[in-house]
């Protein structure tokens, strides 16, 4: 039974009014910045940006001038210090900076124009997704989310099939991330404070939103730590659950999100190593959308601040629970009196399921 604590979201972001005037570029390569110097923005984002085809790497931004400079010299780009002569140099923006970093300044990039690739979430608030929202569509600009296995080849190709076969009942997913250790690149502040609900948690809500329907409310629970339990009702009925943490230990590291229904159940393709052939998916789609002026991405903003609502809605409910009192069991320094049956013979006893009881006297025997 869902609570009173189980959050509707009816408010998901409203659908577009009209018809929004898109800003368009012409078929020369689209001239991308970095935003962004972590490991994320080295291992993935600049060399996608180097190699993808159509592709222009030409700038970089980041707080620590010497870290942009050095990534920039990967490519030839240029490194900037101010983020306005940065967003003058470039057509489209990559984003792998910290969530709370990259709404604030993806506003400012929408605002002069430019294009978008984001990474999830968007924001860590529902008001500071929907200002996001709000100013790309006032700017006219394309927005791709980086949901990285929304563009991983062979579950694209899966998710087509299952789409195909019908209406599925539920669903399941679980993510266990092990990334609180020294060693992990992935041990950043904005993880330890948010935890897998906010980091593993977007890719699960989406994929389970591309399957059984638009979320319309979720229910939260928490374990150990940023262990956290989701079940999420779906428009149309169907209801999935999710498991997320990004403190399991290495042994149990793993990733898996199944679906069922009447024709059975089917497993979503492992997660690929590869994530950088992804984003060249990701980049390419982008590029094609900001030179047509074409119809939104399935994985816009605006499907990124849903799932953002979903978060938020979650994290409310799973504080809540963390704010309640202990259930705490009974003191136990009374002892409890012993139960007592009518004595039987052992052979009665068997056959009746009975053995006896250590908390009974010699004649008392105990239900086995």
């Amino acid at each position: 039974m869902r609570t009173a604590a189980a959050f509707v979201l009816a408010a998901q972001s409203p659908a577009r009014s009209g018809t929004i005037a898109r800003v368009t570029v012409d078929c020369r390569a689209l001239r991308f910045g970095l935003v962004g110097t972590g490991h994320w923005a080295r291992v993935t984002h600049a060399p996608a940006l180097a190699t993808a085809p159509g592709i222009e790497f030409a700038a970089v931004w980041g707080r620590n001038l010497p870290a942009a400079a050095a990534l920039a010299a990967y490519s030839g780009a240029v490194a900037h210090r101010d983020f306005d002569a940065f967003l003058a140099d470039v057509d489209a923006v990559a984003f792998s900076v910290p969530p709370d970093v990259q709404s604030e300044l993806a506003v400012r990039a929408a605002t002069a124009g430019k294009h978008l690739l984001l990474e999830k979430p968007v924001a860590l608030t529902v008001d500071a997704a929907d200002t996001l929202v709000d100013a790309v569509d006032a700017a006219g600009v394309g927005s791709v989310v980086f949901f990285t296995a929304q563009f991983q080849p062979d579950i694209r190709t899966w998710l087509a099939e299952i789409s195909r076969a019908g209406e599925w009942a539920g669903g399941t997913a679980r993510w266990l991330g092990s990334v609180y250790s020294p060693a992990s690149p992935f041990d950043t502040p904005w993880r330890r404070d948010k935890g897998g609900l906010w980091d593993l948690g977007p890719h699960a809500v989406a994929l389970l939103w591309a399957i059984l329907g638009p979320v319309e409310s979720v229910t939260a629970d928490a374990g150990r730590g940023d262990l956290t339990y989701l079940v999420l009702h779906h428009e149309g009925g169907a209801t999935s659950s999710v498991t997320l943490t990004l403190g399991a230990p290495e042994a149990a590291d793993s990733y898996r999100l199944e679906v069922w229904g009447e024709r059975g159940v089917a497993a979503m393709p492992a997660l690929g190593a590869d994530a950088i052939a992804s984003l060249h998916v990701a980049l390419a789609e982008l590029a094609e959308n900001a030179r047509s002026g074409g119809p939104a991405h399935a994985c816009d903003v605006r499907f990124g601040a849903d799932v953002t609502r979903v978060l938020a809605a979650a994290q409310q409910e799973r504080d809540a629970l963390r704010a309640r009192p202990a259930v705490r069991p009974a003191s136990r320094s009374t002892p409890r009196p012993p139960r007592l049956i009518a004595a039987t013979t052992s052979s009665e006893s068997a056959a009746a399921g009975y053995v006896a009881g250590p908390d009974l006297p010699a004649d008392g025997l105990a239900p086995a």
